[in-house]
């Protein structure tokens, strides 16, 4: 999370290291519902005024300053298009008329949101946090920490973008009070991204603008401590519905962090094939190839021809994950082979499939550990690696996204363990170090006769 506050007068780095100037200014392009920054404006040698556009030459950001991609010498200045808006210049401290509270607010602070590259404006901030950060951050957080012993809370207040509208600003050309129709122009990571950080609220009035297959979409992308949390949330029939439109494995993820009355409701909710195909994957473990699999796969049988494989393939929704192989099983349903979209192609309409698959192939089963399914997929780079039972039926594949996601979840757990480790050594060494001081203290003070331990 950042704050406008935090970036200004911090410092402009180019790719060598060397400090070229100052923040003083970030510039929106006003067409988006939540607007990307485009420019960044900073103070060089002399308090010289540049401007540069961001996409093209801002590496990496934070409320620390921001470092270029490039040299100084390759940098080619820029000028504020006219349907850019500066924050500093044209928002901050400015009268703005909250279009949704029907009021007239004083803008303290902008809250940015940070997406990969990109930073974008999620709203104003014209509560007294606003203030006190701008102060200084450590203000801030004395004040509300004091706050809180006396059981009171100083809430943010924020207003998102798409309720602003400015008041006294000769730029009649630009048009600051958007709709949300423009979500749908946003990748669902990026909306995704902004539902995680705007408050229960606004984050509910931004997302009944979204149909179902977008919402589906944007839920899947966000952390997965957010996930169930946001679901819970909705109404149930909303809820329910957006589960049964889910890839299953993830409906499952989400389910399985719900309370036991609320899964059953929205279990209950949903269409029967949705719901059985859920409850069934709630029942492998989690942390297990049966607990990250999907079941949506397409699977042949042997005898099937190139030309019928080829018709299932074009028969699929459009929604359907993507198809990396084509499974096969015997007359008995037991998976015997693979078939690649290469092979298939370069195949004639009428050859069998079972005379072309690949049958020399690498499976778990359900309760391998999804640390060792990720290895193993790595290990032979293969994009899906398929879970059967102990019949040798095939159950499910685990893709090579959902390795990437078990991965990182391992990665950010050690982390936590190291943070909690180190913090507890730290303090170990605070309470050793006292312990010594104190002695010598005490040894110092009696050699001195100041203490008397004796009778």
């Amino acid at each position: 999370m950042l704050y406008l506050s935090q970036m200004l007068g911090k410092p402009v780095i180019d790719a060598t290291g060397e400090k070229i100037g100052t923040i003083s200014d970030l510039a929106i392009s006003t067409g988006e519902v939540f607007p990307r920054i485009t420019s960044l404006a900073f103070q060089g040698p002399g308090r010289v005024p540049f401007m540069i556009s961001w996409r093209k030459y801002v590496g990496e950001f934070g409320a620390d300053g921001i470092t270029l991609s490039v040299e100084a010498h390759d940098i080619r200045f820029s000028y504020l298009q006219p349907d850019e808006v500066l924050l500093t210049r044209d928002l901050l401290n400015k009268q703005i008329v909250d279009t949704q509270g029907m009021k007239v607010v004083r803008v303290n602070d902008l809250k940015l949101s940070k997406s990969g590259t990109q930073l974008r404006l999620l709203g104003a901030e014209v509560g007294v946090r606003g203030i006190l950060r701008g102060l200084h951050p450590l203000i801030e957080r004395a004040v509300v920490a004091c706050a809180g012993l006396f059981r009171k809370r100083i809430d943010e207040q924020i207003i998102a973008w798409n309720y602003m509208d400015l008041l006294d600003r000769d730029l009649s050309e630009v048009q600051l009070s958007v709709t949300h129709r423009r979500l749908d122009e946003l990748h669902p990571a990026d909306v995704a991204d902004i539902l995680e950080q705007l408050d229960p609220q606004q984050r509910a009035t931004v997302f009944k603008h979204l149909d179902d297959a977008q919402a589906s979409e944007a839920i899947s992308e966000m952390e997965d401590e957010e996930r169930a949390e946001f679901i819970d949330e909705l109404d149930d029939v909303r809820a329910a519905n957006l589960l049964g439109n889910m890839d299953p494995d993830d409906a499952a993820d989400i389910v399985r962090d719900l309370s036991y009355e609320k899964a059953e409701t929205l279990l209950r909710l949903m269409g029967v094939e949705d719901a059985e195909e859920i409850r069934r994957l709630l029942g492998y473990k989690d942390g297990t190839a049966g607990g990250m699999m999907t079941t949506q796969f397409v699977a042949v049988s042997a005898g099937a021809t190139v030309r019928e494989v080829i018709e299932a393939l074009r028969g699929l929704e459009e929604d359907h994950p993507t198809v990396h192989y084509v499974y096969v099983n015997d007359e008995y349903g037991k998976f015997i082979g693979v078939l690649s979209l290469r092979t298939l192609v370069l195949s004639d309409d009428d050859t069998l499939v079972e005379s072309v698959m690949f049958d020399e192939v690498i499976s778990v089963t359900p309760n391998e550990t999804e640390e060792d399914v990720a290895e193993a997929i790595f290990k032979y780079n293969i994009p899906a690696m398929p879970v059967v039972d102990e019949r040798g039926a095939l159950l499910g594949i685990v893709t090579i996204d959902d390795a990437y996601d078990a991965i990182e979840e391992d990665a950010a757990e050690e982390k936590t363990r190291a943070t909690a480790l180190m913090v507890v050594g730290i303090g170990l060494a605070a309470v050793l170090i006292l312990g010594l001081y104190t002695l010598v203290l005490l040894e110092v003070l009696t050699t001195a006769g100041y203490l008397n331990f004796g009778a």
